[in-house]
Parts: C-alpha cells; structure tokens; sequence
C-alpha cells in the first residue's frame, strides 16, 4: 500500500510581510502532478494547514480547491489539525465530506478510532492523533497522571488499544526528542512541548507534522516529510520534498522523497555593495528569488534596500556584517542566553541572588511552574 505523506502547509502564511499564496498555490499543483504521477492509495496531511487559526478567506478557497482536486481522484486523504489550526474550524462539515474519501480528524475528545484500508497482505489501521496539549489529555483521562507532553501522547496512544499484529499508521504533529528544528515554527521555551519517540514503538510509520525540515528521527519509520515550501532563512539549504511511503507486509516499510521545486527560491547573498549591484555578478541568477542579503560594507549604504530592490524586487531582509555589528554582537551576549533552557537561566539568577544553589525540590517547583505557564500562554 503506497501513501503520500505531506505537512505543515501554512496555507495563508506571511513571510517578512510578503504574501507566500501564489508560491503556495504553485507548490499544491506540483503536489498533485506527483500525486498523478505515484498514483498513491492514499494521502497523509500531517497538520498545520493553514498558518492561523482564522485563517484569510484566500487561504480557506486554495485549500477547498486542492482537496477538491484530490477528492476526483481515486485516493483516500486522511488530515489532522496541527498546533497553527483550530480542529473545530479544520473538521467542520467533515461528516459530510467523508463520503468523497475526505477524512478529517475532530478536536481530540479521548476517542481515536482506525480507519482500515486493506491490500493483498491485509488490514492497513490508520490512527489520526491531533497536536494535543498536556491539558487536553488530562480533560479527557481525569484519573490518568499526565505531567508533560510525553506522557499526554503516551496515555492518548494507550487509549488507542493497537493491535500490533497489524500494520499500523499514525498521523501525529508533535515535536519529537532529537529532531532537527527551524526557526520558522513555533516552539516552547526550553524544549518542554518534546515527546520521546518511544511513545510512538506500536505503529510501522509515523507521519509527523510540526518541524519543517524533512527528516527521520531515529528510526527511518519515524519521519516528518517537513513543509512544500521554505518559510525562513534558516530552511535556505533545505530540499523541501514530499515523502512516499510503501507498506509492503509487516516489517517491510520503503520510503522514498520526491523533491519539490518551488516557484520561487530563498537564498542568501553576502557581499559589498559594489559587488552585489555588478551587473556581471547577478546576470544569470534568479534575482526573482526570495533574498537575504548581508552587506560586508564598513560604512551604511544610503537607502541601501529600495536600491538593491530595483534589482532583487523580492529582497526580505538586509544586514550588515562588518567589524561595527560584530562588536555588538559579541557585547551583547544574546546568543548564549537564547541557546539556554528557562530552568538554566533561572538557577543562575538564584544562585546570583542567594549564594547558593536551588535545592532539588525548589527546581523541581519551577519546573512545573514553567510547563504550567507555558500551556497557559498556549
């Protein structure tokens, strides 16, 4: 059984204040023409659809049409919300949809149940898990202990009673331990929104949606496909792709990517003005391309960006790096702090402040005063 694994659409999104709906509606007709092409049974969207939760209405219309077109051909297309959608908005008219082989995960309410799909080697159990919170597991289990995010998806997973003599699949969007992230999505402080893999070791794929950068994590089965398009600087090196999935009988996964070329690339350029401006040195480059660009001028350059729009127009952003912006960057010391947890930062500013360390009881406290927090903000 071949499926189609794709996530993190951002249907609506704005990068750097520039509208991504023309990249993103040229990206989807690829999709489709690769759909076309793999001639797949079905198709996973691992979440995050839309990049709001009320999304523009340009954003709803080019989702409809992209499900419509799915829905003509012979697939069926399983979908769960992401940490970006509302669920309630996502499933809405789902029971109405499920017929043309639409199916849409509802809120989380405690209830997972399969849908089967079978081939020559059986039943093929298709589990859809929306992103949950600590808060919504606790809500549907009252009695279960649920103290972070690991053991809200452990205890949702339990409640799924999978039958592991089956070939199991599960559309997930969670940020696992150990994967690579982006600057593009939205995490929490510290690391505390991390689910360990282990939580996920009854199913034979695992198509996860959150982090954009395709990837394994640890096992080749435990795969995020990443999002269709770059949607930050830090994606710039990244092959966005699509992954196709093969389930051959039990213990026979194969995966494969299919690259995806977008309309529009994001790169960054690093030079002098002089340089960057040499019509030699831009002449046969996509100056149509999305642009970071980094002057290594000692002296500002005058109205620097509208000059070097008139010749990249989709410029996003321009900084300099020269021997000025590397002293403050040194004095400010801001690197260290954004690469340390809360908890870190905090013992230090006790120990600054008591002269002496906190005990294990007061940091286990402040833990669970952060994890409370944090979902409160989320």
């Amino acid at each position: 059984m071949k499926f189609i694994h794709l996530s993190d659409l951002h249907l609506g999104k704005r990068v750097n204040e520039f509208s991504m709906m023309e990249d993103q509606k040229y990206i989807l007709t690829k999709i489709v023409n690769i759909i076309d092409d793999e001639k797949p049974d079905a198709v996973l969207i691992a979440g995050d659809l839309y990049d709001k939760s009320v999304p523009p209405v340009e954003a709803v219309a080019l989702l409809d049409d992209f499900l419509g077109r799915l829905a003509k051909r012979s697939l069926q297309v399983f979908i769960i919300s992401g940490n970006h959608d509302s669920p309630e908005r996502v499933a809405f008219a789902s029971g109405l949809i499920e017929p043309s082989g639409i199916h849409i995960s509802p809120a989380y309410g405690g209830s997972v149940k399969p849908f089967t799909m079978k081939d020559e080697h059986g039943a093929v159990c298709i589990y859809m898990l929306p992103f949950v919170k600590p808060a919504h597991v606790r809500s549907a289990f009252p009695d279960e202990e649920i103290g972070d995010y690991t053991d809200a998806v452990r205890i949702a997973v339990s409640h799924m009673e999978v039958d592991e003599s089956q070939r199991n699949v599960l559309l997930t969007h969670q940020f696992v331990t150990g994967a690579q992230t982006s600057d593009s999505e939205e995490r929490s402080v510290g690391g505390l929104d991390q689910v360990d893999a282990s939580v996920y070791d009854a199913f034979d794929y695992v198509a996860l949606g959150h982090l954009h950068g395709p990837q394994k994590v640890g096992r080749q089965t435990l795969r995020y496909s990443g999002s269709p398009l770059k949607y930050s600087f830090s994606e710039a090196k990244q092959q966005k792709s699509v992954t196709v999935v093969e389930l051959e009988e039990k213990g026979n996964v194969r995966i494969r990517t299919r690259e995806l070329i977008p309309l529009r690339d994001m790169r960054e350029l690093k030079g002098s003005y002089e340089e960057l401006t040499n019509r030699k040195n831009y002449e046969g480059t996509q100056v149509e391309d999305y642009l970071k660009i980094t002057l290594t001028d000692e002296e500002d350059i005058f109205e620097a960006m509208a000059k070097l729009r008139g010749i990249y127009p989709n410029l996003m952003r321009l900084s300099y790096d020269n021997k000025r912006t590397r002293e403050e960057r040194h004095a400010s010391g801001a690197s260290d702090v954004q690469s340390r947890s809360p908890i870190e930062l905090f013992e230090e500013f006790y120990e600054l402040q008591n002269n002496q360390a906190m005990s294990g009881q007061q940091r286990q406290f402040t833990l669970d005063l952060i994890e409370k927090i944090w979902e409160e903000r989320a």
